[in-house]
């Protein structure tokens, strides 16, 4: 009975913290439906009096520029840097891995480190610079390659690696294979749910980039959704249903993602071991 009731509390307390964390998404969902009168009048009414589609309606033109192009952005921009981020981080995390003993892996691991403590924005100067002499300023692969650069995910593989015993690799080398088939064939295949993974939290955290296309991009040709967003609060003033509509639409796609994909993610994050 005692041990019932406990898990009965537990759950309790579970149920109402994941409600505090959802309460802000359902409200800003509601407000996108509400007028601009109604919520200044009465802010936390949980649902619309009536579905006023007017602020989804403002969106069809954000200073000029269709909000279609920016979607496509988002989406192009977001798979670009996901594909190329993963692909990079994983045979740079193994490469580097394989010589854990030479320098060049300390300066690498620090690198990553000290972009994962310092914020984005002063590392965008200097990266400024470097897309600019190489002539990609405002296009969109310099967008993408600045954004491809994901720490997070670097050390994800290289934890995995770690975790991959050195005897499989060994027995593979003595059967005759090189370092690309060991890759390919024997490790990969082990890291398929850090892939996964890996996938799912590059393209989210492309997805919400916007300083370092804000700052690269020399039009709103190449601006995102989040951008939008910023544009869209300096254009129509504090005009809360279209900002709320908008901000509904840019966090829908990936929420539903997370939903859909949260136990392969678990799932990765628990992969401390190889499976056979």
């Amino acid at each position: 009975m005692k041990r019932r009731l406990e898990a009965i509390t537990v759950n309790v307390m579970a149920c109402a913290v994941s409600l505090a964390f959802l309460y802000p998404f359902w409200w800003m969902a509601v407000a996108s439906f509400r007028s601009q009168e109604a919520i200044l009048s009465d802010p936390l009414r949980p649902w619309p009096e009536s579905f006023d589609l007017s602020g989804f309606a403002a969106l069809a033109r954000i200073g000029g520029v269709s909000i279609w192009v920016f979607a496509r952005n988002s989406v192009l921009y977001s798979a670009a840097a996901t594909m190329l981020g993963v692909a990079i981080m994983a045979l740079g995390a193994y490469a580097l891995h394989r010589r854990r003993g030479s320098p060049v892996f300390e300066i690498v691991r620090y690198g990553f480190l000290v972009k994962i403590m310092y914020p984005s924005m002063l590392l965008l100067i200097p990266l400024y610079f470097v897309v600019h002499r190489f002539g990609l300023l405002g296009s969109p692969i310099g967008i993408v390659v600045v954004m491809c650069a994901m720490p997070l995910v670097f050390f994800l593989f290289m934890e995995f690696f770690a975790a991959v015993p050195d005897e499989i690799v060994d027995a593979a080398r003595v059967d005759g294979a090189g370092e690309f088939r060991i890759l390919t064939r024997i490790v990969m295949p082990m890291a398929r749910p850090v892939v996964l993974t890996a996938v799912l939290i590059a393209f989210l955290l492309a997805w919400k980039q916007w300083f370092p296309v804000m700052v690269l991009s020399t039009g709103p040709d190449t601006y995102t959704l989040p951008i939008a967003l910023i544009s869209l609060n300096s254009e129509l003033g504090v005009e809360f249903q279209a900002i709320m509509a908008l901000a509904t639409l840019t966090v829908l796609p990936v929420a539903i993602l997370f939903v859909l994909t949260q136990r392969r993610v678990m799932d990765g994050f628990l992969s401390g071991g190889v499976k056979g």
